[in-house]
């Protein structure tokens, strides 16, 4: 019977893509966003620019190195990572990032502040390009997901605010969960507020709402 294949993997060269609408005028700031599972940076784009008092800022949707067709529009989709390579994943999505934001902020010059937004999947990506990708951030928005567990190792500094959404129905982020992120992130030293409303794993106006209100307050205090 012959031997079990040997797994062996080597470093790729894939080209990632993410859009960048620019504030009109000057941006009150930078806010990077990550898409959830089968989602792509178009789709998310339409979320966050639904957020009153967006077109203030300089937005860049970042779409996930995995992409695939949807099984039933089949339009190109993406994803953030499987099980498989978790880690190597997590490492290239990270340094992805790191380059859109350099490259972002050399180009457009913005001076206010760097703030990360990530929905479902797109959560840990927001936590995880605050924690390592080199750019200090001022605050996170984060709706229905989860803190990745490797951060209650490598901590968040320096960003030290942080807003999470849940909605009320939302059966795949729990209450459960959001309690254990609250309290973790609390350890960390961030300032933790929780907004909670009516709805499921999805996109409020509520929810826009506390974003915009969010989003304000970290530009004026520069």
């Amino acid at each position: 019977m012959p031997d079990e294949p040997i797994v062996e993997v080597l470093p790729a060269r894939v080209h990632g893509r993410y859009l960048v609408r620019h504030a009109d005028g000057d941006a009150r700031g930078l806010l990077v966003v990550f898409h959830g599972y089968g989602m792509n940076a178009s789709d998310m784009l339409d979320e966050v620019e639904a957020i009153p008092g967006m077109d203030a800022w300089t937005v860049v949707s970042v779409q996930g190195l995995h992409r695939f067709y949807d099984s039933r529009s089949r339009e190109v989709v993406a994803s953030w990572m499987t099980r498989q390579d978790r880690e190597l994943a997590i490492a290239d999505n990270i340094g992805f990032v790191g380059e859109v934001v350099g490259r972002v902020l050399a180009c457009s010059q913005v001076a206010g502040p760097l703030v990360y937004l990530g929905f479902s999947q797109g959560t840990a990506m927001a936590y995880r390009a605050a924690a390592g990708a080199g750019h200090p951030c001022q605050g996170i928005l984060a709706l229905g997901g989860d803190v990745p567990p490797e951060l209650a190792e490598r901590g968040l500094a320096p960003c030290r605010r942080v807003m999470i959404g849940r909605g009320l129905s939302d059966e795949w982020y729990g209450e459960d969960k959001l309690e254990v992120d609250q309290r973790l992130l609390t350890t960390l030293g961030c300032d933790v507020e929780v907004v909670r409303f009516s709805g499921g794993h999805e996109w409020t106006e509520e929810f826009r709402l506390r974003c915009q209100d969010f989003l304000a307050g970290l530009a004026e205090s520069g």
